[in-house]
């Protein structure tokens, strides 16, 4: 049962969707939960049997705690990684791993030095969705991959979120917001990138929050709203991508794959299930897939489940590669070149289908 014992620091919306999966699973056990208030730690903590409120020093430091799940603020995502490490913790965070590439390294190596484990999401990516399009791409269903775009537009957070400015602020926007979801995916379906070429602009200088009690309030925008670019992947297909808080809507699919003898349409990677459609170069018609891989019935926490109960999908080094992919494609959009990406990982292996009692542990 090592590494199973899970801590949780970090008590804020995100925290219900992971405690409502953990809690239905046989593998893992949340044994304490701690968050800068003491009063939200006590009423979660009241809600899990046999968990313990602490701070979060003394989480890292607890005996009964193998893994710290970390869902504080990206901000924080260092400091709360660094400290749990160096208690003798294993790590697996919300995304993004760190709030900067220099930081995510630094975590890396600490858990290198500490030789801990590093995970962190986005795990939609082991669901059905993406899992059934990947074991397409692998069984040659398209031909060769040469090309995919991934396309996620919305006219910006203020229309429905009540605190809506770190979105706008450095470490906001709408890549490093949604990109990993999609980014993510794409690595799954392509194999690593090692090169980008990205644009950016922005809309306007300051945004109107549409709801809540600041509803009417002008907040300012600190980075670019519309960033795009083109991936080059190892094997040598190219992806283009666009992510906005610019654009209200698009007819574009969240994500298509193209091969020499077909393509793939993918239902969007921010949820874990959907519908894969295939159309085969010689004809018309589209084809929806059976679903034949991933976690059936997933949700948010599954890549946890995986992480200390199988491979570790979800790795640290996937989450790195990935924000390097984003921070490359910003400084490319701001020098005007094309920009090395020189981290890479190794593609998980691919999910087989697994049932909801399958990967809960209940009846595997």
């Amino acid at each position: 049962m090592t590494g199973r014992r899970i801590g949780i620091v970090g008590l804020g919306v995100i925290s219900r969707a992971y405690l409502d999966t953990l809690s239905g699973a046989a593998g893992v056990e949340i044994t304490a939960v701690a968050d800068l208030d003491p009063a939200r730690t006590a009423a979660v903590a009241e809600t899990i049997p046999g968990a313990l409120a602490l701070t979060p020093s003394d989480l890292y430091a607890h005996a009964d705690v193998d893994t710290v799940l970390n869902l504080t603020i990206p901000a924080a995502h260092e400091e709360v990684a660094l400290a749990a490490l160096a208690g003798g913790k294993d790590v697996y965070g919300e995304k993004p791993l760190a709030a900067t590439l220099d930081a995510a390294s630094r975590v890396l190596a600490a858990a290198n030095t500490a030789g801990r484990r590093v995970g962190g999401a986005p795990d939609t990516v082991l669901g059905t969705g993406v899992q059934t399009a990947r074991a397409a791409v692998e069984a040659g269903m398209i031909g060769t991959p040469v090309s995919a775009t991934a396309t996620w537009l919305s006219r910006g957070h203020e229309a429905w979120h009540p605190h809506p400015d770190f979105y706008y602020r450095e470490g906001g926007g709408p890549l490093l917001d949604m990109g990993p979801y999609y980014l993510t995916a794409l690595v799954h379906l392509l194999g690593p990138v090692t090169w980008v070429a990205g644009a950016s602009s922005r809309s306007r200088e300051r945004r109107i929050i549409e709801s809540g009690p600041r509803a009417g309030e002008h907040i300012p925008v600190d980075v670019d709203t519309h960033v795009t670019g083109v991936l080059g992947h190892r094997g040598g297909a190219m992806s283009t991508v666009t992510f906005s808080f610019d654009a209200p809507s698009t007819r574009a699919e969240p994500i298509e794959v193209h091969g020499v003898e077909g393509m793939l349409v993918l239902p969007d990677p921010n949820h874990f299930s959907g519908t894969v459609l295939r159309r085969n170069a010689r004809s018309t018609e589209v084809i929806e897939l059976p679903v034949s891989a991933g976690y059936e019935a997933a949700s948010r926490g599954v890549g946890l489940i995986d992480f200390v109960t199988g491979p570790g999908r979800a790795s640290g080094e996937v989450a790195l590669h990935v924000l390097e992919i984003m921070t490359a494609l910003l400084e490319s959009a701001g020098r005007g070149a094309r920009v090395p990406v020189t981290s890479t990982a190794i593609v998980p292996q691919l999910v087989p289908l697994t049932p909801l009692a399958g990967w809960q542990g209940h009846g595997a």
